[in-house]
């Protein structure tokens, strides 16, 4: 179900991030654990929505979250602010982004989304079931859903490791639901806004829930 570009990108994400929270107290005991729980994160969050996909007749490959395009301003706008402006190469934000919030708060705040996907329909097989030109491409609300079911398997995990005793990977599931909820760029959380609204608000109340319980309780 992975192919090598996705397992090279989770080995090297877990090893950014597990360094990243480890910095304020950095040992290899420290390292390896938290390494652990994150490889056991991005398991699950890639492997429910690879389900998801293919539920809906089609296949996702996932990759580090980059961006191209940059701008901040309207279409008139000129310069660094024109919205099609692009990068010379792809900026890999998801593998600098963790890095630079735990260097800035000392490991204390570590941006966790790092990955996005791109989606394509299997023609062959959503022809034999629905109809050779009636179901061919994926709409916004099927892979809205299909980046949810990652958002609702971290959430699920999250309170799996809560009862297990395990509590690092219980909060680090709720930060990885809460920073891919940000409807971002070609993160999940944009994905589930634009493509299911009502399903976005309802992932974002639990997640937020969740944050809330794991500053106050855990």
């Amino acid at each position: 179900m992975l192919n090598k570009n996705e397992i090279i990108s989770i080995i090297v994400m877990t090893l950014i991030l597990a360094f990243a929270f480890s910095i304020k107290n950095f040992s290899l005991k420290s390292l390896s654990i938290t390494g652990l729980a994150i490889l056991l994160i991005f398991s699950i969050n890639i492997f429910a929505k690879k389900i998801a996909a293919y539920y809906f007749e089609s296949e996702i490959e996932m990759k580090i979250w980059s961006i191209k395009r940059y701008g901040l301003f309207g279409a008139h706008s000129k310069g660094f602010f024109h919205p099609n402006r692009e990068f010379k190469h792809p900026l890999m934000t998801g593998a600098f982004l963790p890095i630079i919030t735990a260097a800035f708060s000392w490991g204390y705040v570590v941006w966790m989304a790092c990955f996005n996907f791109d989606v394509k329909a299997k023609t062959y097989r959503t022809a034999k079931r629905h109809g050779f030109y009636s179901f061919s491409e994926m709409t916004e609300s099927h892979i809205g859903f299909i980046a949810a079911a990652g958002i609702l398997a971290n959430l699920v995990f999250s309170i799996i490791g809560y009862f297990a005793g395990w509590e690092l990977f219980s909060k680090l599931n709720i930060y990885y639901a809460f920073f891919n909820m940000i409807p971002l760029s070609d993160l999940d959380g944009n994905k589930i806004y634009f493509g299911e609204i009502i399903l976005w608000s309802f992932l974002a109340v639990i997640t937020l829930l969740g944050l809330a319980y794991v500053f106050v309780v855990i």
